[in-house]
């Protein structure tokens, strides 16, 4: 039996650090962005930043957490570099919400995970490990102006049951936080999980800094298949912390894991206490937008299969352009064309829309086009490949491309030119070979650059060889 935990630890992206002013963002040199705080320095003073702690709080109300109506902030003691006073300023015994539930689907299954709790806390400095990895480095530098990065820390029960359920839990956490606007996959602010796994009832091992979702699945994959082998071989599994390595694949040891105790939590005498009450809750619950599984549910009804409805909601900004696009439009016209050719499209370029130069008003020209009959689906397709090269309306695309369907009379003249030109074909559909005048209909778009319509093609195709 295979008992999983996982601690994600998700940065955010404010405009200050976490106790300090200091810019919380990419800066082009080491230890830029720091000041007395950021780095420890005696006689400095922390102060919260309070969006980090609304954000925390309408993330645990995502997460059907129960509130706080007080906590606090604490001081988390262990002697590392990347901490240079020492400890890091945490949430332990009171954390902004605790006691949650999260709704994992695993293909048409679906089972609750627990939520232990959710706690703000500050990231540590960057170590850059110079000539190699953490154990095989000739030495270790420190950049600080990681030093402060506001965090959410999201601890589940471990109700986990194996690495695939994992990454659907990340993979599913992930698109909340980016529907709450707490999480942007596109940015430099990374998810970031410790994973706590034990096997057959025994001791936890825990294996920390585990980016992102795909490689969560083969850290514990590896990790199980590691504990599996030295029960076989009659070895004791100790409780211990690991480190994953993505370049080879595996964990490795970085040191015996320590208690709670270890850490020696004290109340930080530098942070007031702070208070939750009905109002803060009444404005943070009415600030969390319909989440993915509540337009899962609402976009199932409007008939879209269930493929269908998954790809609208995992974009937000996809599911959005549905949303102001549905007005005017037919719901599955819309559904098909971005979760089709234009997710497509953007895949091709790894773009996402927001960064496309695309924009709504150009999408629902080309929807008039297509509920008209007046392009093909090749040539819609073409006219997305276009624009996201060379951003610009469809209409001009359309113009200078002479991408609309053509007429039935230059249909009629191009079938014409391809019965001409393709005689074999024509014998073998006469003999009865049904496949040729595939082949047939194939050749005509060709020839006609995408302009002809395929059923007036295979019709005018059919009249004129019977």
């Amino acid at each position: 039996m295979v008992k999983i935990g996982l601690e994600t630890h998700v940065q955010l992206d404010t405009e200050t650090k976490l106790f300090c002013g200091c810019p919380n963002k990419e800066a082009d040199r080491p230890n830029k962005h720091v000041c007395g705080t950021c780095l420890g320095h005696p006689g400095s003073k922390p102060r919260i930043n309070e969006e980090v702690l609304n954000q925390g709080l309408k993330t645990s109300l995502a997460l059907n957490c129960d509130i706080n109506e007080e906590y606090f902030f604490s001081r988390k003691t262990y002697f590392y570099p990347d901490m240079s006073k020492n400890y890091q300023i945490t949430q332990f015994e009171l954390p902004v919400g605790e006691d949650g539930d999260f709704e994992l689907k695993i293909g048409d299954e679906k089972k609750v995970i627990g939520i232990t709790r959710l706690h703000v806390e500050e990231d540590p400095a960057k170590l850059v490990h110079e000539g190699g990895s953490v154990k095989k480095s000739d030495y270790t530098k420190v950049d600080y102006n990681r030093a402060g990065t506001p965090l959410l820390e999201i601890v589940t029960d471990p109700d986990l049951k194996s690495p695939e359920e994992a990454r659907a839990y990340l993979q599913q956490l992930s698109q909340i936080l980016e529907y709450l606007g707490v999480y942007e996959p596109e940015s430099n602010f990374a998810l970031k999980s410790d994973a706590n796994i034990s096997i057959e009832g025994g001791e936890r091992i825990e294996v920390k800094n585990i980016t992102g979702t795909s490689d969560i699945e083969k850290a514990l994959n590896y990790e199980i298949s590691r504990q599996k082998q030295m029960q076989k071989r009659g070895k004791e599994i100790t409780q211990e912390t690991r480190t994953y390595n993505a370049d080879i694949s595996a964990t490795e040891k970085m040191r015996e894991k320590e208690t709670e105790e270890d850490y020696g939590y004290i109340f930080d005498p530098d942070l007031t206490r702070q208070e939750t009450d009905m109002d803060d809750i009444t404005e943070a619950e009415a600030s969390i937008p319909e989440l993915p599984h509540e337009k899962f549910g609402r976009y199932k009804d409007k008939g879209m299969k269930p493929k269908m409805a998954e790809a609208l909601i995992s974009d937000p900004e996809i599911s959005r352009l549905f949303e102001e696009l549905e007005n005017g439009h037919e719901t599955l016209e819309v559904a098909s064309l971005l979760t089709g050719d234009l997710k497509k499209v953007l895949n091709y370029h790894e773009l996402g829309f927001n960064k496309s130069g695309l924009k709504q008003e150009w999408l629902g020209y080309l929807l008039d086009l297509i509920e008209e009959d007046k392009i093909s689906d090749r040539n819609a397709e073409e006219i997305l490949r276009e624009a996201v090269e060379n951003p610009r309306p469809f209409k001009e695309i359309v113009e200078e491309e002479d991408l609309l369907k053509s007429g039935e009379d230059e249909t009629s003249q191009v079938v014409n030119n391809v019965i001409q030109d393709e005689q074999d074909a024509v014998e073998d559909y006469r003999s009865g070979d049904e496949e040729a005048l595939n082949y047939l209909v194939g050749q005509v778009m060709a020839s006609s650059g995408g302009k002809a319509d395929p059923k007036t093609a295979r019709e005018i195709l059919t009249d004129e060889l019977e």
